[in-house]
């Protein structure tokens, strides 16, 4: 999928900046370290010059699901799969830094990770 729909994207922030990330765990928009700073993910916007994080699966044809833990800015993006499921969980400390985890369960399976910057 070229762009997603608004509704596909979970916000993190940490009351200086904020990103969405999509369903399909890529980090499609990012200012840093502000939110007036200029854009280091632009993908939402443009998909070809637009930069982005992503960390999914390399399998194609998952179940997507997002959730915030209750009274949490941690947001998880669940890959559902018959044998298993992925979890990427990401959010933006109010302290330096940025955290992205990720765990399985089930049957193994190869992560991709790539990423392009304005």
């Amino acid at each position: 999928m070229r762009y997603q729909p608004i509704e596909n994207y979970g916000v993190i922030g940490n009351m200086r900046t904020a990103a969405l990330v999509g369903l399909d765990g890529s980090v499609d928009w990012l200012c840093l370290p502000r939110f007036d700073s200029p854009s280091v993910f632009g993908a939402i916007l443009d998909a070809d010059k637009g930069g982005r994080f992503r960390i999914a699966p390399a399998t194609e044809g998952l179940r997507h699901k997002q959730y915030y833990w209750p009274e949490t800015n941690v947001l998880v993006s669940r890959f559902l799969h018959p044998d298993g499921i992925g979890e990427l969980e990401d959010n933006l400390p109010v302290g330096p830094g940025r955290r992205r985890t990720n765990n399985s369960s089930g049957a193994s399976a190869s992560c991709a990770a790539g990423c392009r910057s304005d």
